[in-house]
């Protein structure tokens, strides 16, 4: 089943969780204890990070340094599979275009399709930590519309150099793309963001997941701005509690996404007491998401990432 087909079969609002594979040199368990906590209130599917190399520079024995290129989280193919099959919900991995060739795309498409896992999201990720701005690889893809021209080839049986694959059984990539109800922070304007947004959507994706965002006003307004623009897909909302208050300053600068003066207001009201900042999240997502709910919205994706426990206790106040 497609995401959008997954999301509407209920009669009931559902949701959905986002995880990191394991740093380099660490197993599985963690995440799994992640997924265990949250199984209870039956999350639809598992969205699985994908993490571009990184340049390092490590000295040698005769005083030089070499330049490597590293990768911290590598296996989201493989977690996604380890994934899908012990809990028997859809993984959901990321595809994206920072750091990665087309050819190494493809190698990946391979695995995840002999893998049963079709529904993948598609990005075109961060800049890499050395560069000022992004910068594709030489062989590589510079947005996510490049992205989708690839899996849509591949879907029609056509590997990046022309040769024709075997497809009878074969089911397709279902593929969704990212929103941004705030504005992506290279987008010249609003107007413009939502026109490259329906070129995506035009392109083939079937759904819509958002960056977080903690104004409900502002995702009511990109929805109806979407809608306006001819976007008809379910534009699913991101949502992450807040969890210590330094993430006042660092959220709004890595994501470019604002918090409301009653949130920092109340952030502020606790003095530094780390627990008391964590209900102030727990209280304000749980009111976001119901009403997110309440105006008919059918399932919300939780970033979970260092967050699993205000998660937790905001879907038992949910559920």
């Amino acid at each position: 089943m497609t995401i959008p087909q997954i999301i509407s079969e209920s009669g009931r609002p559902g949701f959905s969780i986002e995880v990191l594979p394991p740093l380099k040199g660490r197993n599985i368990s963690r995440l799994y204890a992640s997924i265990d906590r949250m199984r209870e209130f039956g999350p639809r599917y598992v969205n699985i990070t994908t993490h571009r190399s990184e340049i390092v520079y490590t000295s040698t024995d005769d005083g030089l340094y070499r330049r490597e290129s590293v990768r911290s989280r590598p296996g989201t193919v493989a977690v996604a599979a380890a994934v899908q099959q012990r809990y028997g919900i859809p993984a959901v991995p990321h595809i994206i275009c920072s750091g990665y060739s087309r050819k190494e795309t493809e190698y990946a498409l391979i695995d995840l399709s002999f893998l049963d896992i079709t529904n993948i999201l598609l990005l075109r990720g961060d800049k890499a930590k050395h560069e000022s701005s992004f910068n594709p690889d030489p062989d590589g893809h510079s947005h996510a519309l490049e992205l989708e021209a690839q899996i849509n080839e591949f879907n029609a049986g056509l590997f990046i150099d022309g040769t024709k694959m075997e497809t009878e059984g074969r089911v397709p990539f279902s593929f969704g793309v990212a929103g941004y109800p705030e504005k992506h922070e290279e987008a010249p304007n609003v107007d413009f963001d939502i026109e490259m947004l329906r070129r995506k959507i035009e392109a083939g994706a079937d759904y819509v997941v958002t960056q977080m965002f903690f104004d409900n006003a502002r995702y009511f307004d990109f929805v109806a701005r979407c809608r306006a623009a001819g976007i008809n897909v379910p534009i699913i909302p991101g949502i992450k509690p807040i969890t210590r208050e330094k993430q006042m300053t660092l959220l709004p600068k890595v994501f470019h996404v604002d918090l409301p003066t009653e949130l920092s207001t109340a952030i502020l009201d606790c003095k530094g007491d780390k627990d008391a900042v964590t209900a102030v999240g727990v209280d304000w997502c749980t009111r976001q998401v119901k009403e997110l709910y309440d105006a008919g919205v059918p399932s919300v994706h939780f970033y979970t990432v260092n967050a699993v426990d205000s998660v937790y206790n905001v879907l038992k106040r949910l559920f």
